[in-house]
């Protein structure tokens, strides 16, 4: 099977500045071991993939991944994740919703600046 990606650079205006990051927008049928793998194999400092919520409210549900394990929360991929989402037009208007992460909902306002 395959799965689309992106692979993005966090908390900079420029190209292969900042921090990298793996985002797997259609994660769905992969099991924890295989994402495990996947960001091992990426080995960037993190690796994020999006699956549907357990809520509908919300807009997914993302795990978060380091080459060699799982995080409940972190700053950068969830910013960097937000942004894959609104670049492939899959926020909401107003671009205000919520991911659900391990450690809990995270609410997320994009903002054009």
């Amino acid at each position: 099977m395959r799965y689309r990606y992106l692979t993005c650079d966090v908390f900079t205006d420029r190209r292969f500045g900042g921090n990298q990051l793996a985002v797997l927008l259609d994660a769905e049928g992969l099991d924890t071991a295989a994402m495990q793998a996947i960001a091992a194999e990426f080995n960037y400092s993190e690796t994020t993939f999006v699956l549907p919520p357990t809520d509908p409210a919300n807009l997914a549900r993302v795990r978060i991944f380091t080459p060699r394990f799982e995080m409940p929360f972190a700053g950068h991929p969830t910013v960097g994740t937000a942004l894959a989402l609104a670049w492939h037009g899959r926020t909401p208007p107003g671009n205000a919703f919520v991911l659900e992460e391990q450690a809990g909902p995270v609410p997320v306002r994009l903002t054009p600046d």
